[in-house]
């Protein structure tokens, strides 16, 4: 009975054992899945602050951009303006040579 209690606990010991390496097994590509997680969650965290660096600078460009073309229209209306009022003096000036 002592010779076949100790085979027994011997036995169940292996089976501890070998399940314990699966279990450790298991953990160890658990802990790889997620070093590799980290590592592309880092890298996408880098891209969105490189993004968010870009479109920051996109959206300054782009007020520098609108408020040019607001200049420009202005210039653009100021001549306008001023062709207009020169139109009115030639117009003017031809207006007396022609009837007299």
């Amino acid at each position: 009975g002592h010779e076949q209690l100790l085979k027994m606990m011997e036995e169940r010991m292996m089976d501890v054992e070998q399940k314990l390496r699966l279990v450790k097994r298991l953990l160890q590509d658990k802990v790889n899945q997620l070093k590799e997680q980290l590592s592309k969650n880092t890298k996408a965290d880098a891209m969105v602050k490189d993004l968010y660096v870009e479109n920051a600078q996109l959206l300054k460009a782009l007020e520098a951009t609108e408020q040019r073309q607001k200049s420009a229209e202005r210039k653009n209306y100021l001549l306008e303006e001023k062709i207009a009022n020169l139109n009115r003096i030639v117009r003017n000036l031809a207006s007396p040579s022609f009837s007299s």
